[in-house]
C-alpha cells in the first residue's frame, strides 16, 4: 500500500530538532529584550541555509530579538498563521500561507509584537506549480492532453525528460502535445519556483474520464457517472455507486495480457462516510479481510504489487470491489490504472 516517504519524515524530524536547539539558546526568553524587535536574517528550516525568498507552503526560521509578545507575522501584507510554541525571545517557525500574493507586492515581512513592529525586506517568490493530474491519460503521441493543477507561471512541460510543446496555458491548466515516445513516461511541470510530476504514467489508465477498451463496468451494476472537475481526483469524471453491506460494484471480464508488463495496479476511492472495501482481483479475495483497506471521505490512492496479489498475473481479467462495513455507504472510483517503476 502507498506509504509516506521516509524522507519526508525524517525533513519534519530535523526541522523540530533545528527549532529545539534555537530554543534551547534562549533559556532567558521570559525576561525579553524590552525594546521593539529586530530582524538580522530569515533561512529555510529544512536545511537552515539563509535566503533572502521565500515560497509558499515553505518553513523558515526568522532570527533576531525581542519576538516573545509576537501577535502577527506579515508577509506581503497577508496575516500568516504561527504557532506560538514555535516562538522563542530570538526566533520563530513560521511557514509562508500558499494565498501569499506574489505579483504587485511589497516584498516585505512584518512582525507584530506587543512591544513594537519591524519590517524587513523579504521577497516572496511565486509557489512551486503543482500538478493535480493529466487528461487523457493515454494520450497518443503527436496528440493535445491537458494538466490541471495550480501555480503553472511561465511553465516548461516535460514528459520523461523530453519536451512537450505548449499549446496554452493559465496558471490552472495546460494544453499540451504529447512529445514522441512517451508511453509509460511521467508528465512533469517546472518553473522558477520549482517541478511537480504526476505519479500516474501515460498509457498506463484502465480508467481516467473513461474506461479503455476492453474494460468497463455492466449497466446492471447501477452505478454512474459524475463530471465535476472540482471533485474528481483525476481530470473531470469519477464512478458512483451507492453500495449496500457487502454487496459489491463489479467490473466486466475480459482478459489483457499486457500485465507483466507493469509492475502493479493502482485505484483512487474515497466514501461519503468511512468506509471499507475488499479488492477483489482477477475473481481472488471475496470476503478476505487481508486483502480490505479502510475508506475516508477524501480521496486516497491505493497501490498493490504484483507480489501483493499473489504474483504476476498471466493477464488482467477483472477488478471488482466488495462491500466489507456490511452498510450502506456512497463510493466514489476514480484514476484506475497499471504502476510502472
Amino acid at each position: 500500500m502507498k506509504k509516506l516517504k521516509t524522507n519526508v519524515l525524517l525533513r519534519i524530524l530535523g526541522v523540530f530538532l533545528v527549532f529545539a536547539s534555537l530554543a534551547s539558546c534562549s533559556d532567558d526568553d521570559s525576561a525579553g529584550t524590552g525594546g521593539a524587535p529586530t530582524v538580522d536574517s530569515v533561512s529555510l528550516a529544512q536545511n537552515d541555509s539563509l535566503v533572502d525568498k521565500g515560497y509558499a507552503d515553505n518553513m523558515y526560521i526568522i532570527r533576531g530579538k525581542g519576538f516573545t509578545g509576537l501577535q502577527k507575522v506579515y508577509f506581503n501584507d497577508t496575516d500568516t498563521y504561527f504557532n506560538p510554541a514555535f516562538v522563542t525571545d530570538t526566533a520563530i517557525l513560521v511557514t509562508i500561507d500558499r494565498n501569499t500574493p506574489y505579483e504587485n507586492a511589497p516584498d516585505e515581512m512584518k512582525l507584530v509584537t506587543n512591544r513594537g513592529t519591524v519590517v524587513y525586506t523579504f521577497v516572496v517568490a511565486p509557489p512551486a506549480p503543482i500538478v493535480g493530474s493529466i487528461n487523457p491519460v493515454n494520450t497518443p503521441d503527436g496528440e493535445q492532453f491537458t494538466i490541471y493543477g495550480s501555480f503553472f507561471l511561465d511553465p516548461i512541460v516535460t514528459v520523461g525528460g523530453v519536451p512537450a510543446e505548449i499549446v496554452s496555458s493559465t496558471l490552472t491548466r495546460i494544453v499540451a502535445i504529447m512529445p514522441a515516445g512517451s508511453n509509460r513516461k511521467k508528465v512533469a511541470v517546472s518553473t522558477i519556483s520549482g517541478e511537480s510530476e504526476w505519479s500516474t504514467a501515460v498509457g498506463t489508465a484502465i480508467y481516467d474520464d473513461a474506461f479503455y477498451a476492453p474494460w468497463d463496468i455492466e449497466s446492471w451494476n447501477n452505478h454512474e457517472y459524475v463530471t465535476n472537475e472540482s471533485e474528481a481526483f483525476q481530470g473531470t469524471t469519477f464512478i458512483k455507486k451507492t453500495i449496500n453491506g457487502w454487496d459489491n460494484i463489479q467490473g466486466n471480464w475480459n482478459y489483457d495480457e499486457t500485465a507483466s508488463q507493469y509492475t502493479g495496479i493502482h485505484f483512487s476511492i474515497r466514501s461519503n462516510t468511512p468506509g471499507k472495501l475488499v479488492l477483489v482481483f482477477n475473481g481472488n479475495g471475496w470476503g478476505d479481510a487481508t486483502k480490505s483497506f479502510e475508506t475516508t471521505t477524501q480521496w486516497k490512492e491505493y497501490t498493490y504489487t504484483w507480489a501483493e496479489l499473489g504474483g504476476v498475473p498471466a493477464a488482467l481479467q477483472n477488478i471488482t470491489f466488495q462491500e466489507f462495513t456490511g452498510e450502506v455507504h456512497d463510493y466514489y472510483f476514480d484514476n484506475i490504472g497499471y504502476t510502472v517503476d
